[in-house]
């Protein structure tokens, strides 16, 4: 098997360089367009640049709906790529030497689902398992991010995309029809709407997984950004990411960023446990969010903002989501000799990832907010990262 994703790779990575010959220029960001513009299994792929008169440029790829660049002008104007990735179709593609969930549109369930099981009108599904025994990201490798989506609009500032799931992929059940939409606008948001149906009911929850790093410097560490979470309550979780079940306030916790700081002031705290869960490397947690009420998001309100000192950038994102998943960039930089966008290295805790979703597990948890959709039914998920300068 090894051998035969090699092998797929190696093609990826011939057929770009193929096409990179032919290219004639360069986004902002420095891509070339020719790098991405191959097949996968039958599909054609293709890097989509979106752009504003206010200096934003986003360029995405129907592989995965992936965010691989996302541009934006720094407190002197200088156009700041702020998310990480790869400059090329192959490495996104090669899930052996690079594998990365990078600016994905992650399907058809973000985050985990416990023992790779839930139970839905007293029928138990078995899912692949891909993170131990867990399900993680609809099943990895397997899920939505690898998978080619078909463009169905393009415009100067929008990119449209039309994924159709098969009822029993990797465990789920339902034949499940998704789209994901990025536009951007011109007060430089980056807004992403997530809508899907199915003809069998089943559990769907869609986000994006967006490593920003507001610094413009993906070689080093990123933990002087400044963070808030507007959560007062959040959701411990077992050394394996899986939550207890509880609801627990962030008061007196390092979890507590109701108050803006900068994330290397409480990033490592022996003392509490949740930090020991996590190795003492990191947050990689679940915040329920105060926007969320009687069952419904108010995605017109801050949930959560990043801001770089070093660059001016500031982030403020909106959801109509429950909840939002923090992670560092905890594993980032295993593997030393990994060569990224631009010809970087990435180190651990360059980055924030901050993805709006239903809380991880809570197909096995009752009480909290449902990512049960039945048929007739449509999913919506909205998410919006505005950008200025603070």
């Amino acid at each position: 098997m090894k051998k035969l994703l090699f092998a797929i790779a190696a093609v990826l990575a011939i057929t770009a360089c193929n096409n990179a010959s032919q290219t004639g220029s360069l986004t902002v960001s420095g891509l070339d367009p020719a790098k991405f513009d191959t097949i996968v299994n039958g599909d054609t792929v293709k890097l989509y640049t979106l752009k504003n008169d206010k200096g934003m440029e986003v360029c995405i790829t129907n592989y995965g709906g992936r965010v691989v660049s996302l541009v934006v002008p720094d407190k002197d104007g200088k156009p700041t790529d702020v998310v990480l990735g790869y400059d090329n179709i192959a490495q996104y593609a090669d899930t052996v030497n690079s594998p990365s969930d990078y600016g994905s549109s992650v399907g058809r369930y973000a985050n985990r689902i416990a023992e790779a099981k839930f139970t839905l009108n007293d029928t138990v599904y078995n899912l692949k398992a891909n993170d131990g025994p867990n399900c993680l990201h609809g099943g990895g490798n397997s899920g939505w991010m690898h998978k080619v989506l078909e463009v169905v609009e393009a415009t100067d500032n929008t990119l449209k995309m039309k994924l159709e799931a098969a009822d029993g992929e990797n465990g789920f059940p339902g034949n499940v029809v998704a789209y994901t939409t990025y536009t951007i606008t011109d007060d430089n948001t980056l807004d992403i709407v997530w809508e899907a149906e199915t003809d069998k009911e089943t559990v769907i929850n869609m986000t994006n997984h967006n490593y920003y790093n507001l610094n413009g410097d993906p070689e080093n560490v990123g933990t002087d950004m400044v963070l808030y979470l507007n959560a007062d309550n959040w959701t411990p979780a077992t050394n394996a990411y899986i939550p207890t079940g509880e609801i627990a306030s962030v008061e007196g916790t390092p979890m507590d960023f109701r108050t803006p700081h900068a994330i290397a002031d409480s990033i490592v705290n022996a003392k509490f446990e949740q930090m020991k869960n996590s190795n003492g490397i990191g947050y990689d947690h679940n915040w329920c969010l105060n926007t969320y009420k009687d069952g419904k998001g108010d995605d017109t309100v801050v949930c959560a903002s990043l801001y770089s000192p070093k660059t001016g950038i500031f982030m403020e994102m909106f959801t109509n989501e429950p909840g939002v998943q923090c992670y560092t960039g905890n594993f980032q930089g295993e593997n030393k000799d990994l060569v990224c966008k631009g010809g970087k290295k990435y180190p651990p805790h360059v980055s924030v990832c901050l993805e709006s979703q239903k809380y991880p597990n809570s197909p096995n948890v009752k009480d909290w907010p449902s990512a049960v959709v039945k048929p007739g039914e449509k999913y919506y998920s909205h998410a919006a990262y505005k950008f200025s300068i603070k």
